[in-house]
């Protein structure tokens, strides 16, 4: 492109912003000079033609000689949420096909901001709709978490990032709040017109990069997640009455002599579920899936209550707990610990040996908890078939065995759950079975080792009764035809399913697509790739094609379950959904009116977008962790399995430890190498050596960045 035509683009944008933000108003070439701060002869001359050019576009509409008005026409707008990509250039989120807009028309506008966008009737190389950032409806998010760089009459907070594409610019006087190389939250106050960055005020310091503690932090402030109580919430809470009264307890079903007991991890603090188990004769049970009555204590309208619905889910990070309750009340208070009398919401059926239910009862109870499991108890007795607990799984690291009654208990319940699970398989469930990444700290909190944890039947056990209850629970509701919160899962994306289904032909497996054989072709596949190294990544790659899970008024079922109707019941202490569920059942078994929908749909609405960004930063917490582990690795090599290929380079997932670093194309030595992306590899020119999804590879790790949060491997030559 000339110099000319550069010089005409250039203010394209900037007159169009002008007249879109003043489009009742009328102005000449010397207006639009004066509005844009040009004096420069040459460059109003530029001005003039371009608003030639953006008149014969009829892009504004030319009333009389040299005046011009913005025209107002619809069909060219489009509102949405952008999303900046680690390019610098954006898309404009659309139900259909999302609308590509280049880095230089992206005019300040921040990932995730809601914009107003002007489409292009021309379309990129790339066939994408185009178009250009004309208004900033509303900013996502106005603090940024950076480490800060100072001049000497000024600096910046280093905020640069894969969807942050600007540093915050602020005063000498904001300096003064942070020392340099410090990390900080910045507020952004304002984007001046002609600067290139925003102006930003200092208005917390988190404390040196690397601190585990600070790092924790920032990751929740990315995400605006909060870390902590407020005083006034705090006092609310212990204020709460904790007294079981006989005047509740009256209105309640009574479990508390029934045998009853929690099965959670052994790092767990707050219980919310409990399973009681009778025999009633030699084919049927009865089982209570009892849940902590937070509902009870949490009433609406209060501040707790407020504060819960705001942040909607507690946050696991790799080393802690962001809760979304306060301890007295997560801890304490609902918790189901074990010989102490609770309230609880619950779930009761009669069912055989074959699964079959017999009747449901669902409402308020109290319960005595007998005995506190964690999942490697349960885990050995299943195992073992036998009583007894050893010294070196034992919670209290003392060996004992459990009374008759209970063994029983365990072993029925674990033959009943296997039972619904082949039920809800043969009924075109998906099972992924996804090893997730743990981590053994040092006395520091760094992290010393990396453990693998699969589920095993100690988890499915309660896995398959806590279905059960969200699932007999939404059934109950439905048939009422009354509004209520679903946990829904649409069908996957058929496109998606396609390209993973060409994917998996490449590393030898079959996928059928048609929707009669999807889900049990998807599930040999999650089958035959059990223990292989390639597993992770197929995993992964299988559950992009899923549609999300979310929460609505609206039920279309579950898919990836294959229920018909789902909820989410059993855990009020970290879910403000369940919490919403407990008080619509309440109040539908009490024989009240339909709530209001569309109200009930906002705070669905509400719920899942926490839930999404609680688990992104689960996620970033996961990676900054596999950092810190890897960089005392330095040097060291792994096999490992090619995850993805993209023409900057390979990524690699190590075997024994799941983290993920990337190969960059220029470290390959010995030959040049072109990407092929329909066939996910990529191949030298000369050699005809070739690096596909899949293959196994044996690399060097070169370099662990936790800045950039980046992991550079090297290829071990051979």
């Amino acid at each position: 492109m000339s110099e000319k035509k550069k010089g005409l683009k250039v203010y394209e944008g900037k007159i169009m912003r002008l007249f879109q933000k003043n489009n009742k108003k009328h102005y000449n070439f010397k207006q639009v000079s004066s509005a844009l701060g040009v004096k420069d002869t040459q460059e109003k001359n530029h001005i003039i033609k371009t608003l030639k050019q953006l008149s014969i576009a009829k892009r504004i509409f030319q009333e009389k000689e040299g005046k011009y008005r913005f025209i107002e026409n619809e069909r060219f707008y489009e509102e949405g949420i952008i999303e900046i990509t680690s390019s610098g250039n954006g898309y404009l989120l659309m139900s259909g096909k999302d609308i590509f807009i280049a880095k230089k028309n992206i005019n300040k506008a921040l990932n995730n901001d809601t914009v107003r966008v002007y489409v292009f009737k021309r379309r990129d190389r790339k066939d994408n709709i185009a178009g250009e950032v004309v208004e900033i409806i509303e900013r996502a998010k106005n603090e940024y978490v950076g480490i800060i760089q100072k001049q000497k009459d000024f600096g910046f907070v280093l905020t640069r990032g894969p969807k942050m594409y600007t540093d915050v610019f602020i005063s000498a006087k904001e300096m003064l709040k942070a020392k340099e190389g410090e990390k900080v939250v910045v507020r952004i106050s304002e984007w001046p017109e002609r600067a290139q960055s925003p102006f930003g005020e200092i208005i917390e310091v988190l404390g040196d990069p690397g601190d585990i503690d600070v790092e924790m932090h920032a990751i929740l402030y990315d995400y605006g997640l909060p870390y902590s109580f407020s005083k006034k919430i705090i006092e609310s809470a212990k204020k709460i009455d904790k007294s079981i009264r006989e005047e509740e307890i009256f209105k309640r079903r009574d479990f508390r002599k029934e045998m009853t007991f929690t099965i959670d991890p052994i790092t767990a603090k707050d219980f919310d579920d409990a399973i009681s188990f009778k025999e009633l004769n030699e084919e049927k049970f009865e089982v209570g899936i009892h849940i902590a009555d937070v509902s009870y204590y949490v009433k609406e309208d209060t501040i707790i209550d407020e504060e819960a619905y705001k942040r909607a889910t507690s946050v696991y990070l790799v080393d802690r707990v962001v809760p979304m309750l306060p301890e007295v009340l997560s801890n304490n208070l609902c918790s189901l610990r074990p010989n102490e009398e609770k309230y609880t919401f619950s779930a009761v059926f009669e069912i055989d040996k074959k699964g079959k239910i017999y009747s449901e009862w669902f409402g308020r109870t109290v319960i005595k908890s007998d005995h506190r499991f964690s999942y490697e108890e349960i885990q050995q007795v299943i195992e073992t078939n036998k009583p007894k607990i050893s010294k070196q799984t034992s919670l209290n690291s003392e060996a004992y065995s459990l009374s008759k009654k209970t063994f029983n208990a365990i072993i029925e319940l674990n033959k009943i759950a296997k039972v619904l699970r082949n039920i809800r398989m043969d009924f075109g469930a998906l099972t992924f079975d996804r090893v997730e990444v743990g981590f053994n700290f040092n006395e520091k909190k760094e992290p010393e080792s990396i453990k693998l944890k699969k589920s095993k039947e100690a988890n499915k056990l309660i896995e398959e009764f806590m279905l059960l209850a969200n699932k007999k629970v939404a059934t109950f509701i439905n048939k009422q035809t009354k509004p209520f919160v679903y946990r829904v899962h649409d069908k996957p994306d058929s496109d998606k399913i396609k390209e993973l289904k060409e994917l998996v032909s490449t590393l030898g497996y079959k996928l059928e697509t048609s929707d009669k054989e999807l889900t049990s072709s998807l599930n040999k596949l999650l089958n035959d790739i059990k223990g292989k190294p390639e597993q992770n990544m197929i995993d992964t790659l299988s559950l992009r094609c899923m549609s999300k899970a979310v929460y609505t008024t609206n039920n279309i079922g579950h898919y990836g379950l294959a229920f018909d109707n789902y909820s989410h019941f059993t855990s009020p202490i970290r879910r403000y959904p369940d919490i919403i569920t407990h008080r619509l059942l309440q109040h539908y078994l009490d024989g009240q009116k339909a709530v209001n929908k569309e109200l009930l749909e906002e705070e669905c609405i509400h719920s899942s977008y926490r839930e999404q960004l609680a688990t992104k930063a689960e996620r970033d917490s996961i990676k900054y962790m596999q950092i810190k582990y890897m960089q005392n690795k330095i040097g060291s090599i792994h096999w490992g399995v090619i995850t993805g290929v993209t023409e900057r380079g390979l990524y690699v997932e190590i075997n024994e430890n799941k983290c993920e670093g990337m190969v960059s194309v220029k470290s390959i030595e010995g030959d040049q190498f072109f990407y092929d992306p329909t066939k996910h590899l990529l191949e030298g020119y000369v050699s005809g050596k070739r690096y596909k999804l899949g293959d196994p590879i044996e690399v060097i790790v070169k370099k662990a960045d936790l800045v950039s949060r980046n992991l550079d491997f090297a290829i071990k030559i051979i």
